[in-house]
């Protein structure tokens, strides 16, 4: 009868030093997201990269730990629960970056910029949901229902990883709108430009993470027996370098590249401030206004009706530019505007908000 300690969860002897390593790595990231998050005021934008950046680095400090307690189920649950959930939280981020964009330019955005954001956030959620549910039927599968449990979290594994994947190519699909948008009409300013690519590079290293664990989750879902084990099987459950390679790496890259690239250089806080017609002004607007009544709203939250028929019914404010404040502490779009300066950020939005009360008064 084999000892105890010569009992493993794993189909490999795992490694104590890759998932160590990948602790530091996103910790240390997670640590620059906090510092820059304080330095931009982005906390509203970029939560998200915080709360992901803790599961997942706790995830690979669970997996270190588990390294050396291989038998033990407890850790080798923890670690799968949560190296799993990091991800889909990590893209949650995406969909705020991209939701303040659409704030940035509304005269580019095909639907409401808030509500678009809730409803990928809200399938985001429901894809976290799924994972942690799948991941823990097939982490704790065993006894008389062993089979059945690890079946049904395989099944609900790879659903939810299907429709992640499918959530990415809807959102690659908005930014690349976006982006053709304001590059025929000529408002594909610097710093624009950069967030669609990073956003399309971010996007991407989800989408290949996704795909990579489909084809993992597909292969092994009905395997209760390793006689079962098809070439594929083998291949991904018996290498440990999958894993970091397509899930790791990617993720790894994710979060360091919107560090690099952090939005909180490139978007302004206030939601009501735009990109004026001509790329470089920007202004203090209303921001986004549904001339709608409230059961139209309701019955049809993102105006597909009328926008099918190119007739949105939403306030044009940004033809009507002359009528909003322009900003006095110049434009992110010509790089000479910031959100570090807390002090000097009350002080330009007390002005703005006096000048926007003239306009409207003007106006009246």
């Amino acid at each position: 009868m084999a000892a105890e300690s010569d009992i493993t969860l794993y189909a490999y002897q795992p490694s104590h030093a890759a998932p160590a390593v990948f602790a530091t790595v996103i910790g240390l990231s997670l640590l620059a997201h906090v510092f820059q998050n304080f330095r931009y005021r982005s906390w509203r934008v970029m939560f998200w990269m915080f709360w992901g950046g803790t599961v997942f680095t706790a995830g690979w400090i669970m997996r270190t730990i588990s390294s050396y307690y291989p038998s033990n189920p407890s850790f080798y649950i923890a670690q799968t629960c949560l190296v799993l959930g990091g991800p889909p939280i990590y893209a949650a981020a995406e969909y705020n970056i991209l939701g303040r964009l659409m704030y940035y330019l509304p005269m580019h955005s095909p639907l409401h910029p808030g509500r678009l954001l809730y409803f990928f956030i809200y399938l985001g959620a429901a894809v976290e949901a799924i994972t942690a549910v799948g991941a823990s039927y097939m982490a704790t599968a065993k006894g008389v229902n062993a089979e059945a449990l690890y079946t049904r979290g395989g099944t609900l594994l790879s659903i939810a990883l299907v429709m992640q994947a499918a959530v990415e190519c809807a959102f690659i699909s908005m930014v690349a709108l976006m982006h053709q948008r304001a590059a025929r009409s000529r408002m594909l300013s610097p710093n624009v430009r950069s967030l669609c690519i990073m956003l399309f590079g971010t996007s991407t290293l989800v989408l290949v993470r996704c795909i990579t664990r489909a084809i993992e989750s597909f292969a092994t879902m009905t395997i209760t027996e390793p006689a079962q084990c098809t070439d594929v099987c083998r291949f991904v459950t018996t290498q440990e370098w999958f894993i970091y390679v397509f899930e790791a790496v990617p993720m790894a890259f994710y979060t360091i590249w919107l560090n690099v690239m952090h939005p909180g250089r490139y978007l302004p806080c206030s939601k009501t401030r735009y990109l004026d017609l001509d790329g470089k002004t920007e202004r203090l607007g209303p921001g986004w206004v549904d001339d709608r009544s409230k059961w139209e709203t309701f019955a049809d939250p993102f105006d597909l009706t009328n926008t099918l028929k190119g007739q949105a019914k939403h306030d044009k404010f940004w033809l009507q530019g002359d009528r909003w404040p322009v900003t006095s502490d110049g434009s992110f779009a010509n790089g000479t505007a910031t959100n570090t300066s807390k002090s000097h950020l009350k002080e330009h939005h007390q002005r703005e908000l006096a000048s926007l009360k003239e306009a409207a008064g003007s106006n009246a």
